[in-house]
């Protein structure tokens, strides 16, 4: 409650002669709360509550800037004080692309998903926001076997296992790598994309924003842990961006095979870290929200280890987790 009153008192200086009510709004996987001020006109706007000890402002307010400028909707500063670590924003209100999506509505909303995730990726350049390199996208991918195997479901590889496990890692982190690069979101799906009356869609949670492999944003869209399509229809979906893609001028491979495989294994890297992730946000931070989840993401990584070679040792871990029998000759 004592944040909660530094954000009274905060907003009480921004308003000395306005009357406001303040209530929860939603809050994320981090640290951050997000509260919706309704002034006394009806009027309403968003504040992020990030406690400086463990959240840090200023990411946000860059990636703001970088996207904002390239003509996607994102939400507008209205006011800051970076010390205490609470901004002032326009709110996109609450009605997420999750709450609306219907098999009627998917070809419409993802069209205008696509369109701006274009739009940021032509304005990517090096050097602005952190490099997706190989150290990250390994640290992420190290929260598959530390947390959803060991603590989740506490199995401990042994040193050959694990041995072969970080092969298995460094394969695919090869064909993540050598994909061109832009700037990612690093986490554009359902619940992070409003549905607006016009401008669809806004954009939030991008605090964590990198320069990184092209296709990753697409996976988090299509592959996406909270609503499932059939492959079919994220198919056409992605032939629908690869092709917008090169008319625009980006660095997609021109041979639509080689960057379906880069697509899927760029969502294989990210659905291990998230296995890892949700197992995390239950163990260490309470969350149990996550839990429900964990079936679909493993299934997204079970397709991909299943289609292509040299992943079977992910599978036999998952199998052997999930209580089925491994294949012949792999030991625990």
């Amino acid at each position: 409650m004592e944040r909660q009153q530094q954000i009274i008192d905060w907003l009480t200086a921004l308003w000395p002669k306005r009357q406001f009510s303040l209530l929860p709004a939603s809050a994320d996987a981090s640290f951050r709360r997000y509260f919706r001020v309704t002034l006394d006109d009806g009027s309403t706007a968003i504040v992020m509550d990030a406690p400086p000890a463990v959240e840090d402002c200023r990411p946000w307010l860059h990636v703001q800037q970088l996207f904002s400028a390239t003509g996607v909707h994102v939400p507008t500063v209205l006011a800051q004080d970076i010390e205490r670590g609470f901004l002032l924003l326009s709110d996109l209100g609450n009605t997420t692309y999750l709450s609306q999506l219907t098999a009627d509505t998917a070809p419409a909303m993802y069209g205008a998903a696509i369109t701006a995730l274009i739009k940021i990726q032509q304005a990517s350049r090096p050097g602005v926001l952190p490099e997706y390199d190989h150290a990250l996208l390994k640290r992420e991918l190290d929260l598959f076997p530390d947390w959803y195997l060991a603590r989740h479901h506490q199995l401990t590889l042994t040193d050959t296992l694990r041995a072969e496990l970080d092969t298995v890692f460094e394969r695919i982190l090869a064909v993540n790598l050598a994909e061109p690069r832009v700037f990612v979101h690093r986490d554009y799906h359902s619940r992070n994309l409003m549905h607006l009356a016009s401008a669809n869609p806004g954009i939030i949670d991008f605090q964590d924003a990198v320069h990184g492999p092209i296709s990753y944003d697409l996976a988090s869209l299509f592959k996406d842990a909270y609503i499932t399509w059939d492959e079919e229809t994220t198919l056409d979906w992605l032939v629908r961006y690869w092709d917008q893609a090169r008319k625009a001028g980006l660095p997609v491979d021109k041979d639509f095979a080689i960057f379906h495989r880069n697509y899927e294994w760029m969502g294989l890297q990210r659905y291990l870290k998230v296995l890892g992730i949700f197992a995390r946000l239950y163990h260490r931070d309470g969350k149990n929200n996550y839990l429900k989840d964990l079936p679909v993401v493993e299934q997204y990584v079970r397709k991909t280890c299943d289609r292509y070679a040299g992943l079977s040792p992910i599978l036999d871990l998952l199998d052997h987790v999930s209580g089925q029998t491994p294949q012949d000759g792999y030991t625990f």
